[in-house]
Parts: structure tokens; sequence; C-alpha cells
């Protein structure tokens, strides 16, 4: 440390040199041609949000500020030196002749800045990269400094002024925050805060929120700076921050606070058995869930419940990980030896893909009531946005898998207490499952399949009726087991619909229940023996007669069948006939005989 203060002492002695009395004097004698108002922080915002660090993306912002630089010094005319070379030129009191000038020691301090958190990203990877990265900081302090004794002068008003001694505080607490000068850090801070909280009272409303934000985001850093002071309050607010809306940086220095306090946590207990915690990314996730409960109280909705559970299963993630690298690389080195008891970082693993487990239960609890809300506000058609009874089959189901992996864990097989418990959750995790499969099968008008589903879901209830989980481990999950009792109400109504649709036979119920209606559209004269309500009946178009009446068929004149013929029997007329038939033939012969032709030859 005594060797980076010795450094910073030198640049700034290098910079005293460009605050040059003589020149304050001269400009002053010459008088104010123009007042100069500059926006700084606003410009340096509306810069970052529009050249890459929306996306995080520093290499591209510090690739802008570089054109910047160049396309000033060529509009201004103020090249730093010829083809023959390179001459430094530095913005003075008495070259400052347009308010452009004041952007280059802006634009500079910009760069290096830049420069200095691209560093920062890529030297989680490469250490050696945060000795460049604290050079970049310091040559963005000279460039910030020697802005201040710009803005100082007569051609700029209050309010540029107190701009540039902001972003010049707010830098050098930048640079002793990474040298882990806390004091002079939180001093420089505290400054940049005031200096901006008091620029936001005297600005209108719409300017006011961009100073405001960057009040907001001093925040984080001045209560870790107060942390390692020595306020053991401050870490606690830190995590109180990143409920309320956490951001990447404010990660990063909860992350550095447990650090420090994972050096005290060197065993676990759990299920009556203590086992060494040997890693340093284990006792920062354990912390981490210790911290848990506090953190989860104080949040307001379910996006912030959400948001920490993310946080906290990638913490157990990268734990169990890198537990199981060690114990990998432990196995290549130790000869297997067999023992009747499990082995204390077998153990942990354990302990830790309990924790994974239950953690992610948990959150995918807190995704069920999310869904339930949108599901109930959906059927009663108060929101558009589509919920479906999948998405509830999907979390269920997940739940009943990670229960199954429970039951499944090394060194607690013969823990009776524990499995019966996990085996009442798993039945309880089933029946909601079922109940949403069955919701599904309705949807697709599968009355039958929808009927078992609702059945099997009753067993499940039957089943884990009058039964509590006692183990300490699992009785936050108690909640769940008494929403059973509407459940099972639930599932009753659905079975009766489901079981009525199924003997109906009817694809479309709605669509057959459409064209039934309570009240009658027949007139009075038509249905005068019956009661039916008619409001229309006391108004003054009652309806109890349709005029003109509606054509009615009428009775035509009867036609008559003989029937009785079919019955008659009457006299036989063959002789007669017979009579006929040879008379003809005497007739005919003669004929034949007399002409000479028809007889036989």
């Amino acid at each position: 440390m005594t060797e980076t203060k010795s450094n910073d002492s030198e640049n700034n002695a290098n910079i005293q040199p460009t605050q040059q009395p003589s020149n304050t004097k001269n400009d002053s004698s010459k008088g104010p041609e123009s007042i100069y108002t500059i926006p700084l922080l606003k410009l340096i915002k509306e810069a970052q949000q529009q050249h890459g660090l929306r996306h995080g993306d520093y290499q591209r912002y510090r690739t802008y500020c570089s054109s910047r630089l160049h396309r000033l010094r060529k509009v201004l005319h103020f090249p730093q030196g010829d083809k023959k070379g390179f001459k430094k030129r530095e913005v003075t009191l008495d070259n400052l002749k347009d308010e452009k000038f004041v952007y280059l020691p802006l634009i500079q301090a910009e760069r290096a800045w830049g420069y200095a958190m691209q560093l920062k990203q890529e030297s989680n990877t490469e250490p050696r990269k945060k000795f460049h990265l604290v050079a970049r900081l310091r040559k963005a302090v000279s460039h910030t400094i020697h802005l201040e004794y710009i803005c100082q002068s007569p051609l700029c008003d209050a309010r540029t002024k107190l701009e540039a001694q902001a972003y010049s505080a707010w830098m050098q607490g930048t640079l002793f925050f990474e040298l882990q000068e806390w004091k002079q850090a939180s001093e420089k801070l505290v400054l940049s805060q005031t200096i901006y909280e008091k620029l936001a009272s005297a600005l209108n409303e719409d300017e006011q929120i961009l100073y405001k934000q960057r009040v907001e985001e001093l925040n984080p850093n001045l209560r870790y700076c107060a942390y390692n002071i020595g306020d053991s309050s401050a870490q606690q607010d830190l995590l109180n921050m990143r409920s309320k809306g956490g951001k990447s940086e404010l990660d990063v220095l909860i992350a550095q606070t447990r650090e420090k306090q994972a050096a005290s946590l060197l065993e676990v207990t759990w299920r009556g058995r203590t086992v060494p915690v040997r890693l340093e990314k284990i006792r920062v996730f354990l912390l981490a869930f210790q911290a848990l409960d506090s953190s989860m109280g104080k949040a307001n909705d379910f996006e912030a419940k959400l948001s920490g559970y993310e946080t906290i299963l990638l913490d157990c993630k990268e734990a169990i990980q890198s537990l199981k690298e060690d114990l990998a690389a432990v196995a290549k080195t130790k000869v297997d030896v067999q023992t009747p008891q499990l082995g204390s970082q077998q153990y942990l693993l354990s302990y830790l893909t309990f924790l994974r487990a239950t953690l992610t239960i948990d959150r995918n609890l807190v995704m069920v009531e999310v869904f339930k809300k949108n599901f109930a506000a959906y059927q009663s058609g108060e929101s558009k946005k589509v919920a479906k009874p999948q998405e509830g089959v999907k979390l269920y189901e997940a739940m009943v898998q990670l229960s199954g992996e429970l039951q499944a864990l090394q060194g607690i097989e013969n823990d009776k207490k524990f499995q019966n418990d996990l085996e009442l959750l798993v039945k309880v995790f089933k029946a909601f499952r079922c109940y949403y499969m069955a919701l599904t099968c309705q949807g697709n008008r599968q009355w039958a399949e929808a009927l078992a589903l609702y059945q099997r879901a009753e067993t499940y209830i039957n089943q884990t009726e009058g039964k509590k989980l006692g183990d300490s481990e699992f009785t936050k999950y108690s909640r769940v087991g008494q929403d059973l009792v509407h459940l099972r109400s639930l599932v009753n109504s659905g079975k009766c619909a489901a079981h009525a649709q199924n003997i109906l036979g009817v694809e479309d119920i709605n669509a057959a229940m459409s064209g039934l209606t309570v009240r009658s559209k027949k007139s009075l004269s038509l249905r005068l023996d019956e009661f039916v309500e008619d409001l229309s009946l006391t108004t003054a178009t009652p309806n109890v007669i349709k005029l003109p009446p509606t054509m009615a068929p009428v009775p035509c004149k009867p036609l008559f069948f003989d029937l009785a013929l079919n019955h008659i029997s009457f006299p036989s007329l063959a002789e007669n006939m017979e009579n006929k038939k040879s008379t003809g033939a005497g007739i005919t012969g003669f004929v034949k005989g007399l002409w000479g032709w028809g007889g036989k030859k």
C-alpha cells in the first residue's frame, strides 16, 4: 500500500504544473465572453448508453471515446503534433475559447475509465491485469483533476463547476476503492454524492431523475466502505439493497464481504453429524444460505424472491461443482478403503445436494403462487395473459422428481423420519400434479382421462389426510399440506363435471348449453297453462298475442277408398271365356279353307 500511495502522490505532483496561476490572472483580466453551461453527467450517461455500456461492452465505449477525441481535436484545430512527431498539448485557461475544449479532458477521463473497467472484467481470469487497471484509473483521475481546474474558469457557470467537482471526486473515490483505501474512498464518494444531491434539488423534475440515480448508485460502495472501516451493520444494508433490486456490482461487493466472514466457518452440522468445510466457495455459499431467510422476509414482490433464489442456487451449484472436483482429485491419489460410515466430504456433498433440491422446491412454490394468481385471473376474465394448466403440471412434476432425488441421498437411507416425511411430501405434490393434468385433459375434451386423474388425485389426498410433516427440515412445507382441503373441493367439483360430460358424450358442452334459456319467447296466449317470468308484460308492448297470427295447418276433405273390393269373391267366368275362344277358331278355319291359305300342305 505504501508504494501505491507514493505513486498516487507522484501523479498528483505531475498534475500540478498544468495549474498555472498566471494564466488565471490573464484570463480574468480579459473577462468572460460567454458563460458555458455543460451538463457533464448527462453527456456522459447518454454517450455510455448509446455506445456499448447498455450491454457492458467497455471496449466499444473506449473505442468510441478515442474516435470522439480525434474528431474534436480536428474540429477545434488543436492537434497534438504534426507529421514530424507527437507534441502533447493540454487545454489551459488561455485557449478555452470554446466549450468543446472542456470535452477533451472529460472524454480522455472516460476513455481511461472505460479501459479500466474492461480490465476489471478480464481480471477475473487474469489477475495480473489488476495492476494495469489501477494505472488506467490513475490516468483517469489525473484527467478529472485537470477538468476540475479548467471548469474553475469564469467562463463556466456554477453548475458546470459543481458537476466537475462531483465527477472528479467520484473518479478519485473509485480509484481509492480499487486500492482498498476505504476511508479515503468513503470521503470522496460522500463528497460526490453530496454534490449530486444538491444539484438534484436545484434542477427541474426531468433533470432530477439522472442525478438521483447517480446518488443511488453510490450507496452500495459507501456501505461496503463503511463495513470495511468497522461498521458491522453495513453488511445487512448491502443484502437489503440487493433484495430491492440487485446489480452485478452489488453482488460482487456482497461476495467479497462473505469471503472475509468465511474464514470463521470451519464446520457444519446436519442431522446430528458435524463435518469440516475446507473449500472457500462452500463457506461463502453457507453464509449466504444463513442470511437467506432475512433477505426473503424483506422482499416486497415475487420478482425479488425469485431473483434471490436464482442467486443462491447459482452459488450452490458452484459449491457442489467445486466439492465434486475436489473429491475427484482426492480419489486419484488415495486408495479406496471400505468404511461402514460415509466419508465426511461425501456427507457434505449430500448436504449440499439436499440444500440445492430444497431451495429449488422453494423457488418452484413461489412460481406456483404466481401461476395460481395468473390462472385464476385468466379464468375469471380479469387478465388477457394466457395461463395454461400445463405450467402447473411442469412445476409439480419438477418437485416430484426433486423429492425422489432426496429419497436417494447417501447417508440418510436409514433415517425413517426423513424418508416418511419425504414420502408424504411426494404424495402431496402428486395430488396437485394430477389435478392440473385433469384440467389439461378437460381442455382437450378427454373426459374419461380427466375423470381417472381426478380419482387418482382424490386417492393421494385420502392417503395424506390427517398426517403432518414432523421433521424439522420439512415443517416449512406444512402450508402446502393445508392447501389439500381446498384441493379436495376442486377435485370433487371437477370430478362431477368430467363424469357428467363423459356420460352425455357431448363434444362441446358450452355450445350445447348455449341454446338453452330459462325465459320463454312464447306469447301469453300460447302458454296460458304455464308460468314463465316475462318482464315484457308490464311494459308498453306486452307479449300477449302475435299479430297477424302465424299460419296453422287445417284438416282437408277426406279421401274414400273402396277397401271391400279386396274381400269380395266373384263367380267364375271360365266357361264363357272358353266358348268365345272356340267360336273364334271356327270362323278363322272357314276363312282359311275358303281362300286356300293357312292349311297344311
